[in-house]
């Protein structure tokens, strides 16, 4: 297996990166300036090239048109600050396989470079057996009943190519589930491409999808496949779909309608067979009635719906997680796996993990690098995680639970169309501020619903809302809600 090269001056984006593939066992070696890669290419060969576009000793675009050159089938991902739209875009006609921006998530770099490991390996033979280290990728553990579902629905789905929407909260394992119906389907021996929509920039994201032809725009100097192109055959995963820009959401309906798009510039159909698998943390149908997202579109996507569960609703699952997270977290660091102790395992599991798997699988790895016992006590955990584990629940009752299913089925319209009939009372009676008296009620209602759905958690409470732990504590103790 070759390695990925890294090219960066920054010492401390190479370390960051190696770190992140080291736990994924992939192969590395790392490169302060491109001359070097230059030198070294002369003898060898990287799986994937990743780099930096302005150094001190090169630049990473004059690097990619070398590369290109003699390695016109080796993936490169160019790294770019978000700010220089005009690089990235020089990058992506440059012939780059993928730009990554910065500041980036960590995750998502490793999931591009493996989606561009997987892109040149088809590029070089065809082949469709994947590496190694990315075999295992589509495992998922659990026992909980609400898991058991998830597993028998990818059961039930084997042979269908119908359309998946999958909902959940973030680092619940989206995506896995996603790799997982792709991988059990008639479409496994086709591509599976993953697309974030949250993550491209707005004014790249249709190009990203559908292509573009060369001269599309300027610096468009070779025709580019988009995404839809790339996963004919196959499988494309829509991650975070609720944040799709409007104007786009248009073109993505006619393509799911009829299976044809037209790339920027293009004047003839494209016609590809793509089975979409999308995922969202939001609610859809509350974005539909606040005009962020066409119905229609929510009807194509959710043919299929399945619900992945919060790590709180599945609890009885974290010590076998933890456990796993450990062996695997002590094996990509090459060291021997730290043992969990029961006093931990039955703390961790009574933690609210607003975070979710991910959250854990994080723990797991602070644990193993940060601990020096071999066997993990409760004194061993963070201080912050406890800080969050220890912050007492405040239990309300009222009329108006969340909870309640009558109450689920109120809309948008609904709720606002009674404010504004109260609002009218309120002021037809000669109320006194009622801007204030309104803005309280409105307030108290939101976190009384807040801390219902977290079970009286106010940091998980306060993160879901958007707002500080100051912010929230101020709030209920205003609102006469502390106790």
């Amino acid at each position: 297996m070759k390695p990925i090269w890294i090219v960066d001056d920054d010492q401390s984006i190479r370390w960051v990166l190696e770190k992140a593939l080291a736990r994924e066992n992939i192969p590395h070696k790392s490169f302060s300036n491109p001359n070097d890669v230059l030198n070294a290419l002369e003898k060898e060969s990287p799986q994937v090239l990743i780099s930096d576009i302005r150094m001190p000793r090169g630049n990473g675009l004059d690097l990619l048109q070398h590369v290109k050159a003699s390695h016109p089938n080796l993936p490169v991902i160019i790294m770019t600050a978000y700010s220089d739209l005009d690089s990235a875009v020089s990058s992506f006609q440059g012939g780059a396989f993928e730009y990554l921006t910065k500041p980036f998530d960590v995750e998502k770099a490793v999931e591009l470079i493996h989606r561009a490991v997987e892109q040149g390996i088809r590029n070089d033979s065809g082949a469709k057996e994947l590496p190694a280290w990315r075999q295992d990728a589509t495992e998922i553990i659990g026992q909980a009943p609400a898991m058991q579902e998830i597993f028998r629905a990818i059961g039930r789905l084997a042979q269908s190519h119908a359309t998946v929407l999958i909902t959940g909260e973030s680092g619940t394992g989206k995506e896995l589930v996603a790799h997982a119906l792709h991988k059990h389907s008639p479409r496994a021996k086709g591509p599976f491409v993953s697309l974030s929509t949250s993550a491209v920039p707005k004014d790249l994201l249709e190009s990203e999808l559908f292509g573009h032809e060369r001269g599309a725009f300027p610096g468009a100097q070779t025709l580019r496949r988009g995404r839809f192109e790339q996963a004919d055959g196959g499988t494309l995963f829509l991650g975070e779909i609720g944040d799709l820009p409007f104007d786009l959401q248009t073109r993505l309906l006619r393509v799911l309608s009829d299976g044809h798009f037209y790339r920027l510039g293009g004047q003839d159909p494209i016609k590809v067979n793509v089975r979409i698998i999308a995922s969202t943390h939001q609610n859809l149908e509350t974005r539909v009635a606040a005009g962020f997202f066409r119905e229609d579109l929510l009807h194509r996507l959710n043919v299929i719906r399945l619900r992945m569960p919060s790590l709180r609703e599945r609890s009885e699952d974290i010590p076998m997680l933890a456990r796993h997270f450990m062996l695997t977290c002590a094996k990509s660091l090459g060291v021997d796996p730290k043992k969990l102790s029961d006093d931990v395992l039955k703390e961790i599991t009574a933690m609210p993990f607003p975070g979710n798997v991910r959250q854990l699988e994080n723990l797991c790895h602070w644990l193993t690098v940060m601990t020096p016992a071999n066997i993990i006590g409760v004194s061993d955990l963070p201080a912050d995680i406890m800080a969050e584990a220890g912050d007492q629940p405040v239990i309300l009752h009222g009329e108006s639970s969340p909870t309640n299913p009558a109450a689920a089925k109120v809309t948008a319209g609904d709720w606002e169309s009674g404010l504004g009939r109260l609002a009218t009372k309120m002021l037809q009676d000669g109320d006194k501020e009622v801007y204030d008296a309104l803005c309280a009620r409105f307030e108290k209602i939101v976190l009384q619903a807040a801390l219902e759905v977290t079970r009286g958690r106010r940091v998980e409470a306060a993160q879901r809302l958007g707002i500080g732990r100051n912010t929230i504590t101020r709030k209920l103790q205003e609102l006469g809600l502390d106790d």
